[in-house]
């Protein structure tokens, strides 16, 4: 038997927020990975699997990353040391990165957005997108495009039955 044949091919990642409305709402470019600087009492929060990256944007600032709106509960079970829910978040992320992004959104229309959250090999992740805001009309086709395909998705399926 070869190595590690028994074993499933399970992502790594353990999945806590996901900005479902993002991909809807802009053009996704490129996408990065970066680490992010929490406090102790916003990890225990996140491993009960609260956030929401719903109003989360990132910014570049003085050369370095952050991550800003992006909601983490306060923890139930936290103290007077408690974090605050929307506190502005360090970014980790590679110089050359930091500096190819900066040149990026300084073009029109260029936004970084959180994509997604997730803990991997216990660290916190999160998933930032440089994005181009969808006009409204680009939305409607997207949906239309949705629609025909799920609509000959099912005249595939019918078909398959009467045959």
């Amino acid at each position: 038997m070869a190595k590690g044949a028994g074993k499933k091919n399970a992502d790594p990642r353990t999945i806590v927020a996901n900005n479902k409305k993002a991909r809807h709402d802009y053009v996704i470019e490129d996408v990065f990975e970066a680490g992010i600087v929490l406090s102790g009492t916003e990890v225990k929060a996140l491993r009960m699997g609260r956030a929401s990256l719903i109003d989360g944007y990132a910014t570049i600032d003085r050369g370095e990353a952050w991550l800003e709106n992006v909601h983490i509960p306060e923890y139930f079970q936290g103290t007077w040391n408690n974090h605050s829910p929307r506190r502005r978040r360090k970014l980790l992320l590679h110089r050359e990165e930091i500096l190819r992004l900066d040149a990026k959104l300084k073009e029109k229309g260029q936004t970084l957005i959180p994509l997604s959250l997730y803990f991997l090999d216990g660290r916190a992740k999160v998933e930032i997108a440089l994005a181009r805001g969808k006009k409204e009309y680009d939305k409607r086709q997207a949906l239309r495009e949705k629609q025909d395909m799920r609509e000959a998705q099912r005249a595939i399926r019918h078909r398959e039955l009467l045959s």
